[in-house]
């Protein structure tokens, strides 16, 4: 499942996955290995078995070093040689976490201490690995196996109180009913995390840890279909006849609920012909961890019924491989008109990351709304090219992307965290606190700022012309010959700098007519006046002063985003060229060829194992903070343009570079930027000598 189903890469990496323990559990040597299956599959197998090091270092290191608060110079220096092998060839992860994931199914074989133990390391080590590397499905299966070995009371009750909330039983019988015979409260009695972790002190007999497994939903089956449909038949029988263990009964409890939800709205997207005739559109599902639903619990100290995103339906939009990528944007906000319209919005838990991506380039309209049993549910929207950069991974994108499918470009991400999760959204607070944030957020718009205005499907650019109320209303003029759709789904073009003039001649043209209340404007331009709601969005209101459907959607701009944007509208203003106003250097996205662009993945990798490294080295000094770079003294980079990874004593500088590659005296570039001769490097940077 992490593979595609063809291609040699993929071959390879099966093949060696099925041979990944054989030079270190058999007789058979590498060089077997590599006559019978070749160079490749050898080198990924011999790659595998170095991996199993860093649980051998972790250990040994706590074992044997337990006054001593960092890795030693040559633990450090194997652990980085290692790290830099796997971003070489990122394969060899995969195949490790499939290793691990196996184990942990199958751990209730191990004594129940050394199960613990390496439940434990799973969590610290692995899960936050897949979790940087991006296989979020994976990272969700791993957590749970370890929850249950770990906390498999909380596991057992968290399990029942998701069932009874999501059941249909729970919306017909009598609560206290039939709360009594599951053995928790009822959910409106608000218990919080706290009331979990009593059950930590309780010594007694649970459910066989066997049985807590089984009811982890494997991650391959929440990705195909026919295998949730096969794997919830086998569920069922168990729930029909009472045989099976509760906590297996309640798992299924929770994925038919799941299903039952993305059912209702498929057919409702079949009955519906709002969104964009021809373009496909396809759903899927997906329930969070109950390691991330408990930790999110104990960090906002929240009930498990305020946990909105527990469940979660994903509607991706086909763009026909990003040829239709403006039609689809427009398709993704007609699908949230369906999705508002077939369930009831939960106030103030609707995040736009199309308009506003998030650091790490992720978008997606995410929104919350009270399911068919009146439960929350989450619903994603996005497009086939965005669900794409969400889903595949970092080592995903850089391995089985053969035809030299184009990423971000690495300027754009030098200062990007990975994401932890996709799925995470804002937390809950009460009624005021929203009201709070949000004002105290758009207390500070200016005038001339852009916005998106949004009417079903139609997406139009707009701006701010007048605040009020502290930020409660908005006045905006609004453009009905100036589409968004292209604009908001790549904030990165090269063309952004057109699309900032357009808003600030905009903005310019209210300015010179004097346009300053609702109503006024021309054919092609109108204002508007907009009102907060509690919902979190501005909504358009009539002459009436009733609230529309329509909403505008105020664009977040970065530092640099900022910064150009209002030197646009300043030479705008004063009637001045714009070719002054030079873009931050970054790589035409548009002209990479397939080595740049794998490159530039290396680069993205290299950068997330660094920051792993970080990680470990904190793991082995018991939670001390220690870095690779100041245990080892130095700095890893990459040079452009073939990507060798070239390790420098801490503290050297470009003209260091330069000179190790026989170049001292050319110009050099960091990260895309030309720079001093004496600019010191950092790990991850990405260097090229200009001949």
């Amino acid at each position: 499942m992490l593979v595609p189903s063809s291609g040699k890469k993929a071959i390879e990496t099966v093949v060696a996955g099925i041979l990944h323990d054989v030079i270190d559990d058999t007789c058979e040597s590498l060089h077997s290995v590599e006559e019978q299956f070749g160079h490749d599959v050898a080198k990924l197998v011999a790659g595998v078995s170095r991996l199993s090091y860093i649980n051998q270092l972790l250990r040994r290191h706590r074992r044997v070093n337990v006054s001593r608060e960092t890795l030693g110079h040559e633990e450090a220096n194997n652990l980085r040689v290692m790290l830099l092998g796997m971003v070489d060839d990122p394969r060899v992860v995969l195949i490790k976490l499939a290793d691990r994931l196996h184990n942990m199914r199958t751990i209730y074989a191990l004594p129940l201490l050394k199960a613990q133990a390496v439940a434990k390391e799973t969590l610290v080590v692995w899960c936050s690995l897949a979790s940087r590397l991006g296989l979020w499905a994976l990272k969700a299966e791993l957590e749970d196996l370890c929850f249950a070995v770990l906390q498999p009371q909380i596991f057992q009750k968290m399990r029942a109180d998701l069932a009874f909330m999501w059941s249909t039983s729970s919306r017909e019988g009598s609560t206290k009913k039939i709360c009594a015979k599951a053995n928790f409260l009822p959910l409106n009695d608000k218990s919080s995390f706290f009331d979990y972790e009593g059950l930590v002190a309780i010594d007694e007999d649970v459910t066989s840890m066997k049985n807590l497994l089984e009811a982890v939903v494997p991650f391959d089956v929440l990705l195909d279909r026919s295998k949730r449909t096969n794997f919830l038949n086998s569920l069922r029988k168990g729930l029909e006849t009472q045989t099976s263990p509760k906590v297996v009964r309640d798992a299924a409890i929770a994925l038919a609920s799941l299903i039952e939800c993305e059912e209702a709205l498929e057919r409702e997207l079949i009955v519906s012909t709002s969104y964009v005739p021809g373009m496909e559109v396809t759903l899927s599902s997906r329930l969070k961890s109950l390691y991330s639903i408990y930790s999110k619990m104990k960090r906002k100290d929240v009930s498990i019924d305020q946990i909105y995103d527990a469940r979660a339906l994903r509607v991706v939009v086909g763009d026909k491989n990003g040829t239709l990528h403006g039609p689809a944007v427009q398709c993704c906000y007609s699908l949230l008109d369906i999705v508002h319209k077939l369930w009831t919005p939960i106030d103030g838990e609707f995040d736009d990351y199309i308009v506003n991506p998030k650091p790490s380039g992720y978008q997606s309209l995410h929104t919350a709304v009270q399911g068919s049993e009146g439960s929350p549910l989450e619903v994603q929207i996005r497009t086939q090219r965005m669900h794409e950069y969400a889903e595949h991974g970092l080592a995903a994108h850089w391995l089985y992307k053969e035809n030299g499918n184009v990423l971000s470009s690495i300027s754009s991400i030098d200062e990007s965290e990975i994401e932890v999760s996709s799925y995470l959204s804002k937390e809950i607070e009460d009624q005021n606190t929203i009201e709070g944030d949000f004002l105290q957020k758009y207390s500070l718009l200016k005038t001339g700022h852009p916005v998106l205005r949004v009417e079903g499907s139609h997406l139009l650019a707009a701006v701010i012309v007048r605040v009020e109320k502290d930020g409660r209303e908005l006045l905006v003029a609004v453009s009905f010959v100036l589409p968004a759709s292209e604009s908001v789904a790549d904030r990165r073009s090269s063309f952004q700098m057109k699309r900032w003039e357009a808003y600030a001649r905009l903005y310019k043209k209210v300015s010179d007519e004097w346009w300053c209340e609702p109503g006024h404007g021309d054919w092609c331009t109108c204002l508007e006046k907009y009102t907060l709601c509690r919902d979190g969005m501005y909504h358009k209101q009539d002459q009436f002063g009733r609230l529309l459907p329509t909403f505008i959607q105020v664009i977040d701009l970065t530092d640099q985003e900022e910064s150009e944007y209002w030197a646009v509208v300043s030479a705008v203003f004063e009637g001045r060229q714009l070719d002054f106003i030079t873009r931050r250097p970054r790589l035409n996205s548009a002209a990479l060829t397939s080595m740049e662009t794998s490159i530039n993945n290396k680069v993205r990798l290299l950068r997330t194992m660094l920051r792993w490294e970080e990680q470990l080295h904190s793991e082995a000094s018991l939670g001390g903070k220690s870095y690779g770079s100041i245990v080892l003294g130095e700095v890893v980079i990459v040079c452009w343009p073939h990507g060798e990874i070239m390790r420098l004593e801490a503290g050297s500088t470009a003209a260091d570079a330069a000179r190790r590659v026989g170049l001292e005296g050319k110009l050099v570039l960091v990260n895309g930027q030309l720079v001093l001769p004496n600019t010191k490097l950092k790990d991850g940077d990405v260097v090229e000598v200009r001949v």
